[in-house]
């Protein structure tokens, strides 16, 4: 009978996934993990994501005891310790799904290679994109650099594959292979971050249909409600996608009914062509997480404010809505997606402070963290990137914060400080009178900031800064 290892990465489920069930299929599952931080390059997972990754690998080992196996565990590169765990078991394949980070598929070539030099089968299968990287090209043979186009072209393309759902039985080898201790590897945080990840989701598979379930209970509802903070107007499953809780197949055929038409932007299949999208950018162009699309930002004079910079990072800048989001954001390891771009146009116009620290700061401080999407969205919000905002859309916070908090509710729920101001002055509590402050006790500067940065001439700053470079 034939033994195959299962290489779980950023598939972490046993429902609809194409590499266990074929593999269950075909005789004994090995199930493995291989932890190597070291061949994510310049990018191994933040503090964040570690979190959620020592959670979801537990929820994984407990469902799969129940189905009489184990996940082993093992460290060090990975086409090392799957040609290890190969001699031990007796295995003749190794299955896993394809990933499309440079370094993910560096690993991917490094796995096949050195198996294949054994006699082993190394069989890829499809990746957590609704439309591979590689498969969505223009009339002429180019990667697509706007995403109108690509998600139009996604749309005359042979619809995704349906979720293949239960793998069935699934048989395991005797002796069982030992494995290292998932507590060992020293995922969760060593330092004590107060409040930091306090109200993150459970991670898991269980949990993640459970959040799925929820969401398409309101997903007729999500157009009309995404870009307001305060409502349960958006998915939240962007960890459950990431880590693979959740097969981003299975959501399209759930949410389906309950979407806008698939290929039309602003409803929540759209928002997935977007993520489709982030992973056709970062396949084509794997230079972006580190240097701007836009080659004309390559010498762009960016400020250096150590101070400014910890400010934005402490949700402390003076501004109630962006303040809001990053204090979120230690909380639970997620932002609200309007706020996101609210918080990253501060940064990098207002502040006039590299993209690039913010994406490593969300980098480390997202649960969701995801290379291709982060590197998409500060682009995005810096002007540099492939189908961006102009450099000179520039975000008002206290405008934004009025139109989509307009009570301020979710500036009272993140920044109680400011929770007994109305909606008149909570987004922006330096114009209000100083009897209304005294009379709830805020005094600006001690209980809340003064804003670091004066939006009016921070603009100004920054449009010049932008007619400089250019």
């Amino acid at each position: 009978m034939k033994t195959t290892l299962v290489w779980f990465r950023r598939d972490l489920r046993l429902m609809d996934n194409p590499a266990l069930q074929a593999a269950a299929s075909a005789g004994r599952v090995v199930p493995v993990f291989a932890w190597s931080p070291e061949e994510d390059g310049r990018w191994p997972p933040g503090a964040a994501s570690r979190w959620w990754l020592h959670g979801s690998l537990a929820a994984l080992d407990r469902a799969l005891r129940v189905r009489g196996l184990r996940l082993v565990l093992r460290s060090g590169r990975a086409a090392e310790a799957l040609t290890r765990l190969a001699r031990e078991t007796g295995a003749t394949a190794v299955y896993f799904a394809k990933r499309y980070e440079p370094a993910a598929r560096r690993q991917e070539e490094a796995v096949a290679a050195a198996v294949s030099n054994l006699g082993i089968e190394a069989r890829a299968f499809a990746g957590d994109a609704l439309f591979a990287p590689d498969s969505v090209r223009g009339r002429e043979g180019r990667h697509y650099k706007i995403f109108t186009p690509f998600w139009n072209r996604c749309g005359e393309l042979p619809s995704p594959e349906k979720p293949c759902g239960d793998p069935g039985r699934l048989r395991g080898v005797s002796p069982a292979p030992k494995s290292e201790r998932l507590e060992d590897w020293r995922l969760l945080p060593s330092k004590n971050w107060g409040k930091g990840l306090s109200e993150a989701p459970e991670p898991g598979e269980e949990t993640a249909r459970y959040d799925l379930k929820k969401f398409l209970a309101r997903a007729r509802g999500y157009a009309a409600g995404r870009d307001f903070p305060a409502l349960d107007g958006t998915s939240r499953l962007s960890p459950r996608l990431h880590f693979g809780e959740l097969d981003v197949r299975r959501v399209w055929a759930q949410a389906l009914p309950f979407s806008d038409p698939p290929f039309q932007k602003g409803g929540f299949l759209g928002e997935l062509g977007w993520r489709d999208f982030g992973r056709h950018v970062l396949f084509h162009e794997p230079f972006t997480p580190e240097r701007p699309h836009d080659g004309r930002f390559t010498e762009f004079r960016w400020r250096k404010d150590s101070a400014a910079l910890e400010a934005w990072q402490k949700g402390m800048t003076g501004y109630p809505m962006v303040d809001a989001g990053m204090r979120e954001l230690w909380a639970t390891g997620l932002m609200h997606n309007r706020v996101r771009m609210i918080a990253a146009s501060f940064l990098v116009k207002d502040l006039l402070i590299d993209w690039r620290e913010g994406a490593r700061w969300f980098w480390d401080t997202l649960v969701d963290a995801d290379l291709a999407n982060n590197t998409l969205g500060w682009q995005w919000s810096a002007g540099c990137g492939t189908d961006a905002a102009p450099f000179f859309r520039i975000f008002n916070p206290v405008e934004q914060g009025r139109r989509y908090d307009a009570e301020g509710r979710y500036v009272r729920r993140w920044v109680p400080e400011l929770s007994q101001l109305d909606g008149r002055w909570i987004h922006a509590p330096w114009t209000a009178p100083r009897e209304i402050l005294e009379r709830h006790g805020i005094v600006l500067g001690r209980d809340y900031p003064e804003p670091i940065a004066n939006h009016a001439l921070a603009r100004a700053r920054a449009l010049a800064a932008y007619g400089a470079s250019k």
